[in-house]
């Protein structure tokens, strides 16, 4: 059992579930268990709205692109095309409610990703360049969700939950395989806060890794390992 896989969204109650709602990063079974509590419980729907506004100033470190104009050519195609032979929908699919309620779904959630990953650049970045996780301990109230964009070396950490005590610092460290973890910086106070990747790190992100978040004196761990507890891990997954 790795590190994500134990503490796993489920364990983060309705505020997480709704925050990786937004960011896209769970499972097919999970978007439509939250798209039918969104049309069905008002409460989490306005857990949903907050976090996409929550998630908003990620964007603002990068600027906006016009998407390719070939980008609607396509997504049309992958919506409406059934098969080689045939080119019309069928009138029972057009006027099916299920069909239209999906539909929907399918593009909140493109919003959601548009909103809070806003990395959409000509020509279009490769699924592994693109990558998010969700950081969660047993034990903890520190929550963090993570997008690491490769082509621009940058990791954006946006804060669910929990606090760093006084005389304290997040530190943020990889860990691949069996290997000694890696730190890639103190974690700034803040919502939302970015750190650079190094060449090194960069690397290593590529081929599959943990990040992990621990407790650590001021200005970072004075040993280059962790010093204080792992207060929220998880495994980074492509999108």
């Amino acid at each position: 059992m790795t590190l994500a896989e134990d503490n796993g969204p489920e364990r983060g109650g309705d505020d997480l579930f709704a925050a990786e709602y937004v960011l896209g990063v769970l499972a097919t079974d999970e978007r439509q268990i939250a798209a039918r509590r969104i049309d069905t419980e008002a409460g989490f729907a306005r857990l949903v709205d907050s976090w996409e506004v929550h998630f908003s100033p990620m964007a603002a470190a990068y600027p906006e692109i016009e998407p390719p104009a070939s980008l609607k050519p396509a997504v049309d195609r992958r919506l409406f095309a059934s098969s080689s032979t045939a080119t019309q929908p069928s009138a029972g699919l057009w006027s099916s409610l299920g069909f239209w309620r999906g539909l929907a779904a399918a593009a909140v959630a493109a919003l959601a990703i548009y909103v809070a990953v806003p990395y959409l650049n000509p020509p279009v970045v490769a699924p592994q360049e693109r990558l998010v996780a969700s950081l969660a301990a047993d034990g903890s109230d520190v929550k963090y969700l993570v997008v690491y964009d490769a082509a621009r070396r940058d990791v954006g950490l946006s804060l669910v939950s929990g606090e760093r005590a006084a005389g304290k610092d997040f530190e943020l460290w990889m860990i691949e395989g069996k290997n000694a973890p890696v730190s890639m910086g103190v974690i700034p106070a803040g919502q939302t806060t970015h750190l650079a990747v190094t060449p090194a790190v960069q690397q290593k992100l590529a081929q599959g890794a943990v990040l992990a978040v621990s407790v650590e004196p001021t200005g970072g761990s004075p040993t280059g390992q962790p010093t204080g507890p792992v207060v929220a891990a998880g495994d980074l997954k492509g999108i």
